[in-house]
């Protein structure tokens, strides 16, 4: 288990370096897993906004998220409600900054439906890296079933970010 969590993370960290900015949410069905990213969303200045303990508020064309399977981005689009809710906001709340360590409140909005969370975001290697779980039910989206529920999204994601700091 520990060698499988350690390859993650080396594979994680060749993916982080290899993108400028990205938002990322990893899920799972009853039979493999999926990963939806967005790569298209430009930030400035985030250097200077950290140093005044600002991070930029992110908006993520829905339409814009590749999960790297046409079906798989289509349904993705489809359960966000894309054509109705074009954008997921990202909002930083505030920020506390400990070195390279910055303890910071958002708020995700996803279908005209807000929830806060607590975020531990690092700096590394120029990139502001952060996970945190999330659910879909957080937002009174029911997970995705298909072929008549052989198939079933599990209830869980995780939201991944990296922030290009250079």
């Amino acid at each position: 288990m520990k060698t499988s969590a350690t390859m993650i993370l080396f594979f994680l960290g060749i993916f982080i370096s290899a993108q400028e900015n990205f938002v990322q949410i990893n899920g799972n069905t009853n039979i493999n897993s999926f990963k939806c990213i967005n790569t298209s969303f430009k930030i400035s200045n985030l250097a200077l906004n950290l140093s005044n303990k600002q991070l930029p508020n992110l908006s993520l064309k829905v339409d814009d998220f590749d999960c790297h399977h046409k079906i798989m981005t289509s349904d993705f689009k489809k359960t966000l409600s894309a054509d109705e809710h074009p954008y997921l906001n990202i909002k930083f709340l505030n920020v506390d900054k400990n070195k390279n360590i910055y303890n910071t409140q958002i708020e995700v909005r996803m279908m005209n439906k807000s929830k806060i969370y607590n975020i531990t975001l690092c700096m590394e290697n120029g990139k502001l890296t952060g996970k945190r779980s999330v659910k879909f039910s957080d937002f009174n989206i029911k997970p995705p079933k298909k072929m008549g529920g052989m198939v079933v999204v599990k209830d869980d994601l995780n939201l991944i970010f990296a922030l290009d700091a250079t």
